[in-house]
């Protein structure tokens, strides 16, 4: 399993999914600076989360533009696998790579809280089909601008063609609103036409030792991976 994780001016959640995947596959990732423009041949590319050149301008829309996005589009049109997270998600959206916008939190507020996650029906995807549909996974956000917005057109065609990963789903005996950021249809992660990419807001690899809280975020990534090697 030959994985990567992009590194930006800005990056501060780079290590903690080096760790998560090297905790699962073994092996250290490659870090790849945002400058780089020769890229091996690689299964997995992962975008992390952080605030990318400060965030300046729009979140990720700087990062976008990085060297290192036109050889992350080369390794998708070969057929590989890209997860972005948080900011990593924001990066993918302002590279034309996943549809829609993520602009601020309805309520204008910073948000740090555990989620809860539900598995949508999805087309076939390394991501999401090692789960049933309905599965929920517990898995914190921390984010200033995850509101996921788009037209009502790409909405039902984003669930027409199972692109849909995720969704906020409310917590047993939790009356807080479920919905951190105020996304429309709860939707909390999207996944590309072919299903090989990935963009959430959650941040899996802040749940990946039980003394975290839990380790649902171990869960999906060593499912994601298991898939991807299948």
């Amino acid at each position: 399993m030959r994985t990567a994780v992009t590194i930006f001016p800005g990056s501060n959640c780079d290590r903690d999914m080096i760790i998560a995947l090297k905790k699962i596959t073994g092996k250290t990732p490659i870090k790849l600076w945002h400058k780089e423009t020769e890229v091996p041949n690689l299964d997995l590319i992962v975008i992390p989360g952080g605030f990318s050149f400060g965030d300046y301008l729009r979140c990720g829309a700087l990062a976008a533009r990085s060297p290192i996005i036109k050889s992350i589009k080369n390794h998708i049109s070969r057929g590989g696998a890209v997860l972005g997270v948080c900011n990593g998600f924001q990066i993918l959206i302002e590279a034309k790579l996943l549809p829609g916008s993520l602009i601020k939190n309805k309520k204008l507020l910073f948000t740090c809280k555990k989620t809860l996650l539900e598995i949508q029906n999805t087309l076939p995807s390394p991501f999401c089909s090692g789960f049933k549909v309905g599965t929920t996974l517990e898995i914190p956000v921390a984010h200033n601008e995850g509101n996921f917005f788009a037209s009502k057109e790409m909405v039902e065609k984003l669930e027409g063609e199972g692109r849909i990963a995720f969704k906020y789903k409310q917590i047993k005996n939790n009356k807080n609103s479920f919905n951190p950021n105020g996304s429309l249809n709860d939707i909390a992660g999207i996944l590309s036409k072919n299903g090989r990419v990935l963009g959430m807001m959650p941040h899996p690899e802040r749940v990946i030792n039980k003394f975290q809280g839990g380790i649902d975020g171990l869960k999906f990534l060593s499912t994601s991976i298991e898939h991807l090697v299948g």
